[in-house]
């Protein structure tokens, strides 16, 4: 049984409102221009493909994405908007989808989502077995915001706005966190969400790819290409299935 959350029918229906945000030109468009880059017209896997905010405008792209998702409701979700895109309902650590792609990628932190090392390994390996020969396996994912604790401090932002205000919580022996929603709605209620996860160093994700058998092939601090560096905040890496 996999450690994530399992997101239910009421988080799945307002997930798109929810996450407006991240649905943004200036946050999907650059994500999308890197993915249908680096698949070269090849077919994709999604993992974690949630309601199709990437998968959707990759598609439109010319991409062909095939996905994963553990949530069905996500699923249904996804499927109201765009019926083609198969998905097989299962964790990213263990699913098998038919064929092999040019492209493998995980996005937006879903990866921490798995609650253990253990299946976060299984994943890049999952990953791996998907690949054809030369193809890639891309992971977005944040820096934890534990840089910034003084000693005692176990919480951080990630997210203040008008409607959405969010913050981690970590415990550092453990490397779990949960991360706290709070969303403002039109009629000026305020609902609170949560979801959990273990979150991974840069570092670590490269050892994850090594077991996979994968090579790393860059590293940026966004999909637009910036240079990663000790004060970046997120990451996109890209390893490579040997030919």
């Amino acid at each position: 049984m996999t450690s994530s959350d399992l997101w239910d029918a009421d988080t799945a229906d307002r997930y798109d409102e929810s996450s407006a945000f991240m649905f943004a030109p200036e946050v999907l468009d650059p994500a999308v221009d890197a993915l249908a880059d680096l698949a070269a017209g090849g077919p994709a896997l999604e993992l974690a493909i949630g309601t199709g905010r990437v998968a959707i405008p990759l598609t439109d792209r010319g991409v062909p994405v095939s996905g994963v998702e553990l949530s069905g409701p996500m699923v249904d979700r996804l499927h109201a908007k765009r019926p083609g895109i198969p998905v097989v309902v299962g964790d990213m650590a263990t699913a098998t989808v038919p064929g092999t792609f040019a492209l493998v990628y995980v996005v937006w932190n879903s990866i921490g989502n798995l609650r253990t090392q253990a299946e976060q390994v299984e994943t890049f390996r999952n990953a791996a077995r998907h690949l054809r020969p030369g193809g890639r396996f891309v992971v977005e994912l944040w820096i934890p915001g534990i840089r910034r604790f003084p000693p005692g401090q176990t919480a951080a932002p990630f997210h203040v706005g008008a409607h959405h205000a969010g913050f981690d919580t970590y415990d550092m022996a453990t490397q779990q966190g949960t991360s706290h929603h709070y969303y403002r709605h039109p009629d000026g209620t305020v609902t609170y969400g949560a979801s959990n996860f273990r979150y991974i160093w840069p570092a670590e994700c490269d050892l994850m790819a090594q077991l996979a058998g994968l090579r790393p092939e860059r590293r940026s601090a966004d999909w637009a290409g910036a240079p990663f560096t000790g004060d970046s905040e997120n990451h996109v890496s890209v390893w490579r299935r040997p030919i």
